[in-house]
């Protein structure tokens, strides 16, 4: 079921593809607004040999990577010290509900005051993007686990963190898989959105700088990068989570 779900999946995203490469083709669809993609790939590849904008690719890779890490370990962290302290997380809970409301663009001034005019403040607001996302599975998770497998990590004597690495963090693996992906997806919004906006360099800078100069080619070459970068990463946490699946249930 899984194979034929995959394949229907794919299947879908190239008949839209052709479809989206016809309108272009023909002119349906105005090179001005949008460019076939196969225009996008080979504008892709013919940036990535001459190598202008590796600079910028490295930089937000990075920005999005160390905002991505320090998400999930944060949130993983803070989900399981709100668990702990029920009255803390009754108290914080309708905030948590209401976190993706704040408009952590704002903050940009108040980070770069802490942090320099460095790449960090762009890190910090990826890293706020991903981390509520992480602290929400980990307590739907946590919830979920079995009253007899704590019972159990009680009679064993374990400690609060060979209960959390031995008996929760397996028990609650499926929920953690979802914060793992969506802390991800948060932080590329995030680092890219900052670059867009506020940065000085980086994709999201070099995205909004072809755009301002109707540079349609370099622009959707790069928007098709991040796709490809992000499907790529999101392919690879989703066949880890089906193989510990597949392991769990083997057992």
């Amino acid at each position: 079921m899984r194979s034929r779900a995959s394949r229907l999946r794919w299947l879908i995203v190239a008949a839209a593809l052709l479809v989206l490469e016809l309108l272009c083709r023909t002119g349906t669809i105005s090179p001005r607004t949008l460019i076939a993609p196969s225009a996008m790939a080979l504008a892709l590849v013919e940036l990535l040999r001459a190598g202008k904008l590796t600079a910028d690719i490295v930089k937000t890779f990075s920005n999005i990577a160390l905002a991505g890490v320090l998400a999930v370990v944060a949130g993983f962290a803070l989900g399981l010290a709100l668990h702990a302290a029920v009255r803390v997380r009754r108290a914080l809970e309708p905030l948590l509900a209401s976190y993706y409301a704040v408009p952590f663009f704002v903050l940009y001034p108040l980070l770069v005051v802490v942090f320099g005019l460095n790449d960090l403040p762009i890190v910090a607001i990826g890293f706020l993007f991903g981390v509520v996302a992480m602290v929400i599975a980990t307590l739907a998770g946590l919830d979920r686990i079995p009253p007899v497998l704590l019972k159990v990590g009680h009679v064993h004597r374990l400690g609060a963190l060979r209960m959390a690495l031995l008996v929760k963090l397996p028990a609650a693996t499926p929920q953690l898989f979802t914060g793992l992906k969506l802390s991800v997806a948060y932080a590329v919004i995030g680092v890219i959105a900052a670059e867009f906006i506020l940065s000085g360099g980086g994709l999201g800078y070099a995205i909004a700088y072809a755009y301002n100069n109707f540079d349609n080619r370099t622009m959707y070459a790069l928007m098709l990068l991040v796709l490809a970068a992000v499907t790529v990463v999101n392919a690879a946490l989703h066949g880890w989570e089906r193989r510990v699946h597949g392991r769990r249930g083997a057992r």
